[in-house]
């Protein structure tokens, strides 16, 4: 992959003024080889086997960052889903591979390990019961531990007896940090069509489809597709900034191919794939919201935005894909509401509303991402609202995902901070009108008629 100086001074560029990095760097981990019968002997090897193969990944993640002038914010470990691999332990306490995976992120020093994850989109079987059930003291006893379940895909339909489970687990994880305004919430997210390639957290896992160990790379920089499309102007039309997004997307992908590839080739593993989403965080400047606003919206939330949306969004992938061959993950724009200090500050004047987020997920990387409701809200209405969800992802065909968090003791027009790149943001009303009678008949919505693609 021939890179020019000319590529890499306006990169450079691009770090200094418009807030590019590398978002993650996450080495995926096969951990099979730790099962048997004694839970506390699996989590003991499954700590090991982390250590041993990501021993060195935040060493070397400091030394390209270096090397490259190029940051890389976060350094991450996903793991087998834990469902798949404890499967063999008797017992119905995964609670110490928790405690295990934990450990290890912190002596490794990394700043999230996924992972705690299930897959249920037909019906729950043991082990991902008994899974499901620690999430919540998981969480709550953990710092750095991230959880998935994904409860439908469009070849199964959704499990709905899986979605009301969600909704009272969510629930209980909030309540048992209710003293950080429900922050455990904040590390589990809720799939449709949850991809194993993901190296976004909270819902990384190491698929069922991919090797021992092998790292993929999440880029980042909305403040440089911003700044590209600010530099447009206002007389030209929607045709030139999809094209001006393509070819900054082009370059982003460039040197997270670049970065990534360096890694893994010092760790000695294998090169998986770059997501090329664009992940904001809470720093002014690194915002899809300000991207949206900057194609020509006087709010995000107002109409058009969802139009806005749906260009940024495909205009990334193209250009990704002209730059890697080995584009993956979930690949597109994210609109978490707190990490974004752009969505968060529309959310709290009222332009930008569940609904509306809801309609802009049908359209972009995955769903309806860290928005916090109220702690009063009904398992039932959470559980309402990863049903919608995943049906706009089950008949579209794309991954959609929910991480609410019920803040405790807080109502709409509250404030909620979380700090770091969870960033902050207001309470978000929830429609009060009840589905409780819906979720309680469990089951499943089948799939839809074109999930029969074979």
């Amino acid at each position: 992959m021939a890179i020019s100086a000319e590529e890499i001074f306006e990169t450079l560029g691009m770090v200094h003024a418009q807030h590019l990095d590398i978002r993650t760097v996450t080495l995926g981990i096969d951990l099979h080889p730790c099962a048997g019968p004694d839970v506390r002997q699996v989590a003991r090897q499954a700590y090991e086997r982390i250590m041993r193969l990501a021993g060195n990944l935040v060493k070397v993640a400091g030394e390209v960052e270096a090397d490259y002038g190029i940051p890389i914010v976060n350094k991450r470990v996903a793991v087998t889903p834990v469902a798949w691999f404890a499967a063999a332990c008797r017992t119905e306490d995964y609670h110490p591979i928790a405690l295990e995976l934990d450990r290890a992120a912190r002596e490794l020093g990394i700043d999230f390990i996924g992972g705690w994850t299930a897959t249920v989109e037909k019906d729950l079987n043991t082990s991902s019961r008994t899974l499901i059930r620690c999430i919540p003291r998981a969480l709550a006893e953990t710092q750095r531990l991230c959880s998935s379940v994904n409860i439908g895909t469009t070849r199964a339909g959704i499990n709905m007896d899986a979605v009301a489970l969600m909704g009272q687990v969510i629930k209980e994880a909030a309540e048992l940090t209710a003293d950080s305004g429900g922050s455990a919430c904040a590390r589990l997210v809720v799939f449709c069509n949850a991809v194993q390639d993901n190296p976004f957290m909270a819902g990384a896992f190491c698929g069922i489809g991919e090797g021992d160990c092998s790292l993929s790379v999440g880029i980042s920089g909305p403040g440089t597709v911003r700044a590209a499309i600010q530099t447009l102007g206002r007389s030209c039309d929607l045709l030139q900034v999809a094209d001006e997004v393509k070819r900054v997307s082009f370059k982003i992908t460039r040197a997270g191919e670049l970065i990534g590839r360096e890694c893994a080739r010092r760790l000695n593993v294998p090169f998986n794939i770059v997501d090329l989403s664009l992940a904001p965080t809470p720093a002014p400047g690194d915002s899809v919201g300000d991207i949206i606003e900057a194609i020509g919206l006087d709010r995000v939330g107002g109409p058009g935005t969802t139009a806005a949306l749906a260009l940024l969004n495909d205009a990334v992938k193209r250009g990704g894909a002209m730059a890697t061959n080995h584009a993956g993950g979930m690949s597109g724009a994210f609109i978490p509401v707190t990490e974004d200090a752009t969505m968060a500050r529309r959310a709290a004047e009222g332009s930008l509303v569940i609904e509306k987020l809801e309609a802009m997920t049908s359209v972009c990387s995955v769903g309806l991402d860290m928005i916090v409701i109220p702690g009063d809200t009904t398992p039932e209405t959470i559980s309402g609202i990863i049903a919608d969800e995943a049906a706009i992802g089950m008949v579209n065909k794309k991954t959609t995902a929910v991480r609410v968090i019920p803040a405790p003791g807080k109502r709409a027009g509250d404030t909620v901070s979380f700090g770091g790149l969870l960033g902050a943001g207001p309470v978000m009303a929830v429609n009060p009108h009840s589905c409780a009678v819906m979720i309680r008949r469990g089951g499943r919505i089948p799939a839809p008629l074109q999930g029969l693609s074979n």
